[in-house]
């Protein structure tokens, strides 16, 4: 099969933007980026628009009318993941939240049956090991200190390469626990949690690479207590946070992205729910929960997860919080794939182009590189 050269107006490589790049791809892959000017004997098909790899989501509780933890199930999953692909995003990692132990023995099951699958990155597995202060919309009557069980479903995934975050609050485990999970491979994720600056850094020194959906369900930044966020804020862990308008005031989102002593350590995460790609409501724990002028709120008026996408978000975050659009592009891309350790899973050269997408102007999602050319693998 002959190579198919394109030449869109921008785009995102995955570490820089450029302009009057081309591409090559042969047999729906693309295999190289070229910026300097083509040989005049090669035709290149021209592509409106900004081409950038589809979006990575670490935190993903469902879609398409699906909650993982109602469906922990392989096919709960790929419904997920199919839903978020409708509008951006190619690779989830979808999330179960504090629940009963078969729950997550499920759901970890589910994760190793599903390997492979299109979309499907591992396992974000989110408490019970959590604050019962900070505990948001989980239910209390399953929050509980880290235990052996949790320490064997995670291994046992693991050995079979799944990748694996884990949200816990140090307040919950003990340091010795978060090293045994950092030493099986797993990212452990610290939220949910009212703990001190100084319980803090005892985490991140036994281990944690990263902090879930920063400001939210976190003890707060004081002028004499920086807190859990003000801990975050001055590390070097890698940090989701949602960009809603909702969960976290936008001027707070721009502070926090600048305050990061190195750079490349924020990721947008969308904490989406069974409504992206589905009705109005749904079901949890039981009770049901409404989307109400674009919140998602329990019967106690909490907000419960989020009805976002990373495709508003990333808008929302170039529009509303003055994050440049090269930083906003790496938060729903490459960022989240190097704290997973999938490198690739943010890059645009290598990619089939089911999973590369072309941005019009105001970043809103035209469709993927593949609708528009044709060529799939």
């Amino acid at each position: 099969m002959m190579a198919l050269w394109l030449q869109p107006e921008k785009l995102f490589t995955g570490h820089e933007i450029l302009t009057h790049a081309s591409l090559r791809v042969e047999e729906g892959v693309i295999v190289e980026i070229a910026s300097s000017p083509l040989p005049k004997d090669v035709n290149a098909r021209p592509i409106k628009g900004l081409l950038t790899p589809g979006y990575v989501d670490l935190q993903v509780n469902g879609g398409g009318d699906v909650l993982l933890n109602q469906t922990p199930t392989r096919e709960g999953m790929q419904t997920i993941a199919k839903a978020h692909r409708r509008f951006g995003t190619v690779a989830i990692m979808p999330t179960v939240i504090t629940d009963g132990p078969d729950v997550m023995d499920a759901v970890a099951k589910a994760a190793v049956t599903a390997q492979g699958d299109r979309g499907i990155m591992g396992l974000h597995i989110e408490g019970p090991h959590i604050s019962l202060e900070r505990r948001g919309t989980h239910l209390g009557a399953f929050v509980r200190p880290m235990d052996e069980r949790t320490l064997l479903v995670v291994a046992r995934l693991r050995k079979a390469g799944i990748p694996v975050m884990i949200t816990l609050a140090p307040e919950a485990t003990k340091p010795e626990y978060i090293s045994q999970l950092a030493a099986l491979g797993a990212v452990v994720s610290l939220g949910h949690t009212a703990a001190t600056a100084e319980q803090m850094a005892v985490a991140i020194k036994a281990g944690a690479r990263c902090a879930t959906h920063l400001f939210n369900a976190m003890s707060p930044m004081l002028g004499r207590e920086p807190g859990a966020v003000g801990s975050v804020i001055n590390s070097e862990l890698y940090s989701g946070i949602i960009c809603d308008g909702y969960h976290v005031a936008d001027e707070m989102i721009g502070l926090a992205i600048r305050a990061r002593p190195i750079r490349d350590r924020m990721f947008l995460v969308s904490d989406a729910m069974a409504t992206v790609g589905g009705q109005d409501h749904f079901e949890l724990y039981g009770k049901n929960i409404y989307l109400r002028d674009g919140m998602l709120v329990n019967s106690e008026g909490s907000l419960a997860g989020a009805h976002v996408t990373q495709a508003e978000g990333v808008k929302r975050l170039v529009e509303r919080t003055g994050t440049p659009l090269l930083e906003a592009l790496k938060m729903a891309t490459s960022t989240p794939a190097a704290c997973m350790g999938l490198p690739h899973l943010g890059q645009l050269e290598g990619r089939v182009l089911e999973d590369v997408l072309v941005l019009h102007d105001d970043l809103t999602v035209r469709g993927t590189l593949a609708e528009f050319t044709g060529e799939t693998v």
